[in-house]
């Protein structure tokens, strides 16, 4: 019996239909493999995965094989983003005994009663082939060996369980101690790392295939607009700036509906596998902003408002919020699913989307722009649309009438005409079998979107940006915060699975981050009160269910999460940005807000736990330590209290503050002489005035706080001594 039909989660009841008796993970599960003697088969994936796809359509569909399958375990299957603490553990536990990295779908096969691994794998074929053994000589071969050889299983799970608790539980080794004193030294040698792994001509870190490394170019572009080193900052800028425009040029970004798929292949960014998360564009969003606000280049303006089209258009949830991802599989017209196929192109096929828009000269200028005159770039016989030409260069060959233009007007001429075109090709496009949507709202990736539509309103002057980044928090309040208790997935009407430290992090840090939006006219200082009230009762949480009060830092799940062997502390940056990094910043922010002691320590034995981890490995480490950096060189706290009637002055000081001149040395300032009114320089928060008070701005630097200041007028002037100019 299969009893995934009525679970929740899109990729579970993806499987229903298997002739596989698959369970969700529960306690009955395990109960029925102790009774019956049988291991558990555990297959963890998630709805938006090519692999995960194929291993269900070679095997999980085929009758043999669940026909052994069903024999021989009992099978559970987990949705890895509903459950991302039992993803951590096994993958943990995979990379332990293969001796290689993970992946999806995983693979693991365990003994019941305590839940630990007796092999691990992931995608497995069902015939032999590069490689990989045949699915079913894997799943004949497990139990038989585990039966034959119960002492070597019993002394291979005891040192699998002493390996995880120490791999846990070293987080204060390597090297460091919690009394070791936090300094500059990681920061250097991570950037050190990034320097010697960056691809100087396409941009990104380290070989095929590429992800998109978030949190190593948001401390890039930190060090090139507040320099820890003057002498890197040129360095540190040109790096972010590459990879984004590399980026932004390639595959990997939707050239005809906007986003970034999830990774690429090759090293050029060309070919990614094409599935679209959330988490992904809502940490892209607020790195492309700044990077258009600081250069005024359109390559990444583009890109910016792209993200927000794309999200707007086909990520937005019924009820608020948005949905988790876009498939990288889509049906191909003939029933038939393949990936990437909602994407891809050939040039017949932009004919017929252009067809009757300027006849074959806009079909060639649509195939000069998006790469379709070169050799096909897919499997050698369809297209994935690149940025292969600048609007510069085409206009070198086309301009928008019978006569040449100067070139600044064949460049917009031409720059019309390839909106024009993108949206025939958008259109077209529409008409195809869509990817499907997983349309659960995750608390932290809608908590990272929040926070990244609010950078990015700040960065680029976008109100109606601000206005979804406060409509994102609102529906999470609505959706996920239930009786004093955040969860974590909201689908189907229900809110499900107590939240974890990554959903209280984030939503933490999107809070803080909102207060600063009534700069941009958007939310009251009366509704920031609110939020900061709930980013309180959020850090309180942290601290009473997360914290490691022995060794520092936070796990990953609280004891009510009830995981197998141990949860651990997430140091590193994965996919998403490390769990202690957002909490080490987001503290340090809300002690600085409220003057709350509690908050400011746990932040400090955070940052002190990780020094071991981050000595280890500086390259996976960067939003720990950006969280050490912001540490040791707070930015400029400025809290303006308004009354009603004085908040449109004070919102026109903060405006002026945003385009202060900092002074002719560039510190504390971008290319385009702009304050950074968001975590590198300055952070902003807007609350109410006191009863029958006019209202006021307190600057501070880290504990040390300047005296109130109650005319507007004075606000730039004084920000422009706290920074030291």
């Amino acid at each position: 019996m299969n009893r995934l039909a009525n679970e929740t989660s899109l990729y579970l009841r993806q499987h229903a239909d298997n002739p596989v008796d698959w369970w969700p993970w529960c306690d009955a599960a395990f109960a029925e493999a102790e009774r019956s003697g049988r291991l558990v088969l555990l297959s963890i994936g998630y709805s938006a995965c090519h692999w995960c796809h194929v291993m269900a359509h070679e095997s999980f569909e085929d009758a043999d094989t669940a026909e052994v399958m069903n024999r021989l375990f009992v099978n559970i299957k987990v949705d890895r983003e509903e459950r991302p603490d039992l993803d951590r553990i096994y993958q943990a536990a995979h990379q332990a005994l293969a001796g290689r990295g993970g992946g999806w779908p995983l693979t693991v096969f365990l003994e019941p009663r305590e839940r630990l691994p007796v092999f691990t794998g992931t995608y497995f074929p069902p015939r032999p082939r590069h490689g990989l053994p045949a699915f079913v000589d894997v799943l004949e071969r497990v139990p038989a060996w585990a039966a034959a050889h119960p002492d070597e299983l019993d002394r291979q799970t005891k040192a699998l369980c002493d390996h995880l608790l120490r791999l846990d539980s070293g987080g204060t080794a390597g090297g460091s101690s919690a009394s070791d004193r936090l300094d500059r030294r990681p920061i250097e040698v991570a950037l050190d790392a990034l320097e010697a792994a960056f691809d100087p001509i396409w941009g990104g870190f380290g070989r095929a295939p590429k992800f998109p490394h978030t949190g190593d170019i948001a401390l890039l572009l930190d060090q090139a607009e507040r320099p820890l080193d003057p002498n890197r900052a040129d360095t540190c800028r040109d790096m972010a700036l590459l990879s984004l425009r590399r980026m932004a040029e390639g595959g990997i970004h939707d050239q005809i509906g906007g986003g970034f798929c999830r990774y690429s292949v090759d090293g050029r960014w060309e070919i990614p596998h094409f599935e679209k998360m959330l988490y992904d564009n809502a940490l892209l969003l607020p790195l492309y902003a700044r990077a258009a606000a600081s250069t005024g280049e359109r390559v990444f303006l583009d890109a910016a408002e792209g993200i927000v089209t794309w999200l707007a258009r086909e990520m937005t949830a019924d009820g608020g919020g948005y949905c988790a991802a876009l498939d990288a599989d889509s049906d191909t017209g003939s029933g038939h699913s393949e990936e990437g196929a909602f994407y891809l192109w050939t040039p017949d096929e932009f004919e017929a989307a252009l067809a009757g828009e300027g006849g074959s000269d806009t079909t060639d200028l649509a195939m000069a722009w998006l790469g379709l005159d070169r050799p096909a770039n897919f499997e050698g016989r369809q297209w994935n649309p690149i940025a292969a030409r600048t609007p510069e260069q085409l206009a070198r060959r086309w301009t928008s009438g019978a006569e040449p233009a100067p070139a600044d007007g064949a460049t917009e001429a031409i720059t019309v005409r390839l909106l024009a075109i993108r949206q025939r090709l958008l259109h077209a496009r529409e008409r195809r079998p869509r990817p499907s949507r997983d349309d659960k709202r995750l608390t932290a990736w809608n908590a990272l979107l929040a926070s990244g539509l609010s950078q990015a309103a700040l960065a680029l002057d976008r109100p109606e940006w601000a206005e979804r980044a406060l409509a994102v928090l609102d529906c999470l309040h609505a959706t996920v915060w239930c009786a004093g208790r955040l969860h974590a997935s909201f689908q189907g009407g229900q809110a499900r699975f107590p939240a974890y430290l990554d959903d209280h992090a984030s939503l933490i840090e999107a809070l803080l981050d909102s207060l600063a939006l009534p700069a941009l006219g958007v939310g009251t200082p009366e509704s920031g009160r609110a939020r900061l009230a709930w980013a309180v009762e959020l850090g309180q949480c942290l601290l009473t269910d997360f914290e490691d009060r022995t060794e520092g830092g936070f796990r990953f799940a609280a004891a009510h999460h009830r995981n197998p062997l141990t949860s651990p502390r997430p140091w590193f940056d994965e996919a998403t940005p490390s769990g202690n990094g957002i909490a080490a910043r987001a503290l340090r922010r809300l002690a600085a807000l409220t003057g709350e002691s509690r908050f400011l320590s746990a932040a400090e034995r955070t940052l002190q736990a990780g020094l071991g981890p981050v000595s280890r490995y500086p390259q996976a480490s960067a939003t720990l330590i950006a969280a050490l950096d912001h540490w040791l060189r707070p930015p400029v706290q400025v809290t303006i209290r308004a009354a009603t009637d004085t908040l449109a002055d004070w919102q026109s000081a903060a405006r002026a503050c945003r385009h202060a001149d900092l002074g002719r040395n560039g510190r504390g300032r971008s290319d385009r002489g702009r304050i950074n009114l968001g975590r590198t320089h300055l952070d902003l928060a807007f609350l109410p005035a006191e009863p029958n008070q006019p209202g006021s701005a307190i600057l501070c630097v880290g504990n040390h706080c300047l005296a109130p200041i109650s005319d507007p007028e004075r606000l730039p002037e004084a920000l422009r001594a706290a920074l030291g100019e």
